[in-house]
């Protein structure tokens, strides 16, 4: 897991920090990655669409905006059900993965120049 510094501790060097933000963009793509992944197999499988086909729906669904071929088996449509809400589950997740580190910059930040003027007083 990853750990970010405490209130107490100084703000986190440029090139330390950049680095964060490279693993936080890398880990939010390799579960957006995973999330397309399952999405390919399930339609190539349940849907026996082509891999290509198969690739397009999974993408559009989890892009947010739908799938383009027809769902026409039961499992499928299980399936494409199932697979939109977690694709909106995923993308949420990987937006706050991304943002995390920016936030945090911003909030410690914030809090070591409210205790700069608190020590002044």
């Amino acid at each position: 897991m990853l750990k970010f510094e405490n209130k107490s501790k100084p703000l986190l060097p440029w090139k330390a920090f950049t680095g964060r933000l490279t693993n936080h963009f890398l880990g939010a793509t390799s579960l957006i990655l995973s999330a397309l992944g399952i999405g390919v197999l399930g339609y190539h499988v349940l849907e026996n669409l082509p891999w290509v086909d198969s690739l397009l729906n999974a993408s559009m669904i989890l892009g947010g905006m739908g799938p383009v071929d027809p769902v026409k088996t039961v499992s499928g449509k299980l399936f494409a059900s199932f697979y939109a809400l977690f694709s909106g589950i995923v993308f949420l997740v990987a937006v706050g993965v991304i943002l995390a580190p920016l936030f945090h910059r911003f909030l410690h930040k914030f809090h070591l120049t409210e205790t700069e003027k608190l020590k002044k007083l």
